[in-house]
């Protein structure tokens, strides 16, 4: 569980909240049904519109790694590799074959598979980037949606607050529903703005630093398998992979 984004969240919602009491206001004025429903509807509807259905689950998917980051063991992956390189250097690159069976992750299977087959260390490196390239853009189109969601929100905002002020303008000459349309249009657009920066964007930001880590151990792998190709010293490859982590 990442504690500060939970600590993040309740500090900027608990400073708004805590703004509002202490300048006399009720908790329940910032409460405004009609407004959530603008802007919520609005925003998704928006982004929704833009993105492709892949695209959608996969920034659903995504969203628990704000809370739950996923998994990146450097430390796995630098000590597999220098294990790799030792049992290579002594037996060949046949012997690997045995560790793909206990492999999980489909990446790493297939680039221990093409060491084995005795691909050239450059056609190596191709084929993997080739790859990485297609899974970083697919992971960061996840995290556009939510930044995508962000920049839309403060607009539906306004569109709230305008669509309050018409219906305060309409009912003019009936001053008890005035209240009602003045405290819409101004909630709307608390809500469009606070949205996005207290949620939206600051989430789609960690979701991209989260990738970013993923990215970085696929690059370790390959940094590592090209290493094990050339021939390279086991020492010098542990070394080289260090400063991924450093």
């Amino acid at each position: 569980m990442d504690s500060i984004s939970i600590i993040g969240l309740l500090l900027g919602l608990g400073a708004i909240i805590g703004g509002q009491i202490l300048e006399g206001g009720h908790l329940g004025s910032l409460l405004q049904p009609t407004a959530a429903m603008i802007v919520l509807g609005g925003t998704f509807g928006a982004v929704l519109l833009q993105s492709p259905v892949s695209t959608v689950v996969r920034a659903f998917k995504m969203l628990k790694w704000v809370w739950v980051p996923p998994a990146v063991n450097h430390a796995w992956m630098i000590n597999s590799i220098s294990d790799w390189s030792h049992v290579s250097r002594r037996e060949g690159l046949l012997a690997l074959e045995g560790f793909i069976a206990q492999l999980r992750d489909p990446f790493i299977q297939k680039g221990l598979q093409l060491l084995v087959d005795g691909a050239e260390p450059e056609r190596l490196r191709e084929v993997l980037e080739v790859e990485i390239g297609t899974y970083e853009e697919e992971l960061k189109a996840g995290a556009k949606f939510w930044e995508s969601a962000g920049g839309f929100s403060p607009t539906i905002g306004i569109i709230g607050a305008v669509m309050g002020l018409i219906h305060v303008m309409e009912n003019l000459s009936d001053p008890s529903k005035l209240g009602a349309g003045i405290a819409v249009a101004f909630v709307a657009t608390i809500y469009g703005v606070g949205m996005a920066n207290l949620v939206l964007i600051p989430m789609s930001t960690k979701l991209k630093a989260h990738i970013a880590r993923l990215v970085t151990l696929r690059e370790m792998l390959v940094d590592g398998l090209v290493g094990i190709a050339n021939g390279d010293n086991p020492r010098i490859i542990e070394s080289r992979l260090q400063g991924y982590v450093s």
